[in-house]
């Protein structure tokens, strides 16, 4: 994007460089049309929107091709997660062939336990629990986990 406002500059400066140069000419030239104020109005209009519209290609052409950030973003994928407060929740991320639970607070984010990449079927039963949490969330999580690592 950089580049494209040095070019403009260049631009600009080479064209008012010329027309500096064409005003201070020793031949002088007699027009016999009197100058429109509304044709020049319509060309500077036409001139900015072309430039506006240059520069809205060259934003779209480089948010197009600029790979770099999409690779990154396919590698983490969020599994599930369950609402334990107002602003706190439980969150399974998977990364690579790893799963990682991970507790999610204000200001705060903790991993709480790794686990190998599971099945498909089994996605399904991490997302959707038939039974009841119990009243303390600590022993009803570890007691998921261990479920999940035995079998």
């Amino acid at each position: 994007m950089i580049r494209v406002f040095s070019f403009l500059t260049a631009l600009f400066s080479v064209s008012a460089a010329h027309a500096q140069a064409a005003a201070t000419s020793t031949v002088t030239t007699v027009s016999t049309t009197p100058t429109s104020t509304a044709g020049n109005l319509m060309q500077v209009t036409l001139g900015l929107l072309v430039v506006l519209a240059l520069m809205a290609a060259a934003a779209w052409v480089l948010r197009r091709f600029n790979t770099a950030k999409g690779n990154n973003a396919a590698q983490i994928k969020i599994i599930g997660g369950v609402s334990v407060g107002n602003r706190e929740r439980v969150v399974v991320v998977e990364i690579a062939d790893q799963w990682i639970v991970v507790g999610v607070a204000p200001g705060r984010v903790n991993a709480l336990a790794t686990m190998s990449k599971q099945e498909n079927k089994q996605e399904t039963t991490l997302v959707t629990t038939d039974a009841p949490p119990s009243k303390n969330f600590s022993s009803w999580l570890t007691q998921t986990i261990e479920k999940r690592n035995g079998q």
